[in-house]
């Protein structure tokens, strides 16, 4: 039997990205930065009292959190770069950083050619003022960074290419399912208050605004 058909015949192993390290040079100033700015949910912050802490927190609806602290990598502060927030409205995701304080640029889209350095996560290519000017999903951005100078860049995506989207939702721990829930719960009592009355169909709003919300899409109105 040869290798291929070996492979073929073998199910295949979830390999799941779980975790990005970011260099910092202050953990306690990174944290105030990812929890109190960004308002990301704080996962862990575990200190052995002697020469190691390290922080975890996760964006919402992201499956893949982030880590930092003291001895976890031996990376320069500020040289993790290109690091993709995915959004399904990139104008609201911008204004939102901003109500918070967070210095973002004004959305821009690329010139589609080879243009000499700018960012290295545009891949040479120039940034252009404004969203991109046909609406097209994945083509229009925005950037901020952190304390350190980490890059992150927001990604407007309304349609997935084919074959990128997700067949199910999963949550690593009944700790992440609670939290989904109330997140779910506290939206949709916003929706009820616009409704004016009990919605009997909330199981299929929470399903669906849990669904879209790990996705990265507009949650329902």
């Amino acid at each position: 039997m040869g290798q291929d058909e070996i492979r073929s015949n073998s199910a295949r192993v979830d390999t799941k990205l779980e975790i990005v390290v970011i260099p910092v040079s202050d953990v306690d100033r990174a944290k105030e930065f990812y929890g109190g700015k960004l308002g990301w949910r704080l996962d862990a912050d575990f200190d052995n009292g002697n020469d190691f802490r390290v922080i975890q927190f996760t964006p919402p609806g992201s499956g893949c959190p982030v880590i930092f602290g003291k001895n976890v990598t031996g990376a320069t502060p500020g040289t993790a770069q290109g690091l993709y927030l995915i959004v399904a409205d990139i104008a609201a995701a911008r204004a939102e950083f901003l109500s918070h304080g967070v210095e973002v640029s004004e959305v821009f889209h690329n010139d589609g050619v080879y243009s000499g350095p700018d960012e290295p996560y545009l891949f040479g290519r120039v940034r252009v003022s404004g969203p991109d000017p046909e609406h097209r999903t994945y083509c229009s951005f925005a950037s901020f960074k952190d304390p350190d100078g980490n890059g992150w860049l927001f990604q407007e995506i309304t349609t997935r290419l084919p074959g990128r989207v997700v067949g199910s939702t999963t949550y690593g721990s009944a700790t992440d399912l609670a939290q989904a829930l109330r997140r779910a719960e506290a939206a949709h009592g916003e929706h009820e208050k616009h409704l004016g009355k009990r919605d009997e169909n909330w199981p299929d709003w929470y399903a669906e605004y849990m669904v879209r919300e790990q996705a990265g899409e507009k949650p329902p109105q």
